[in-house]
């Protein structure tokens, strides 16, 4: 019997459902109840826990934990000396990277980082935002923030350093961006010990391999259809453009079906082209993993 365990953190907060949902959709079965920081995997040599995802990197450093996943803003912040496993570009609003960013209020009259000189920045980003102000020879103030913000201009910041995908609170709050101090994406790390350990190292190749699958197959569906002789030209064409599409000859002479998976996007526009030119018994179908 295998008593073998690996220790996994899962980001709590922001992007915790987010994250449960792409491991479901790679294939692992969890459990959890409203109170618990202890997530159950259907996979028993899984151990896994909720914790921040500004805390994970340093954990997964110290060997506390064997592998995890939070933001590479959070390895940077830290300087946590991790392996990255694999990039896995999700967040809690779609599948693009985030942003850190530097905010002011819309009537200020800082317009560049230059003008941060002598002023004071609110941000939870303090050890990263410090280094890329003495980068750009800015001496300011940076204080840590405890939440909130973006209400924090005028009156308790002349600026913030704040994280965003779409833009709207900061919007919302009357403050416009100056600059971008960095991008960042999902990472799955590993503890450096763990990764010379041959059962663990396999053990979280595989979970980032179907981690990748899972997120591959999000924006894609699969397209089936069968295809007269007459048509076959036109609509291998069509599809070619796009992926190539596998092909089987039908029982019925003279038809053939045809298989492909294309962006969700796509399907809109391409299956009346596909009807108009001879497809027939046309089926759309999701995707769980897509593995290259």
């Amino acid at each position: 019997m295998n008593n073998r365990r690996l220790k996994l953190g899962l980001p709590k907060g922001s992007l915790q459902e987010s994250t449960l949902r792409l491991f479901r959709k790679a294939g692992y079965h969890i459990s959890i109840s409203s109170r618990s920081y202890y997530p159950v995997f259907d996979d028993a040599e899984i151990e896994s826990m909720l914790i921040r995802a500004q805390e994970t990197a340093r954990y997964v450093e110290d060997g506390h934990l064997d592998c995890g996943l939070t933001g590479r803003d959070w390895i940077l912040e830290q300087n946590a000396d991790v392996i990255e496993v694999a990039e896995l570009i999700y967040g809690k609003g779609g599948f693009s990277p985030v942003r850190w960013v530097i905010a002011v209020p819309a009537d200020s009259k800082i317009k560049s980082v230059k003008d941060l000189a002598g002023r004071r920045i609110a941000t939870e980003l303090v050890g990263f935002t410090k280094r890329y102000l003495k980068s750009k020879g800015v001496k300011a103030e940076v204080d840590f923030s405890w939440g909130a913000t973006e209400v924090k201009p005028p009156y308790l910041a002349d600026a913030i350093v704040e994280l965003t995908e779409t833009g709207t609170s900061l919007r919302a709050n009357n403050l416009r961006v100056i600059d971008t101090i960095i991008e960042s994406t999902t990472r799955f790390i590993a503890n450096k010990k763990a990764w010379q350990d041959k059962w663990k190292r396999q053990k979280m190749e595989n979970i980032a391999m179907l981690l990748k699958g899972a997120l591959a197959a999000e924006e894609k569906v699969g397209l089936k259809m069968n295809v007269p002789e007459k048509s076959f030209k036109k609509v291998l064409s069509l599809l070619s453009a796009m992926h190539s599409p596998t092909i089987s000859p039908l029982t019925d002479k003279g038809w053939y079906a045809i298989e492909v998976i294309i962006d969700e996007k796509m399907v809109r526009d391409i299956i009346p082209k596909l009807k108009g030119i001879g497809a027939s018994g046309i089926v759309e179908y999701p995707l769980n993993k897509v593995i290259p």
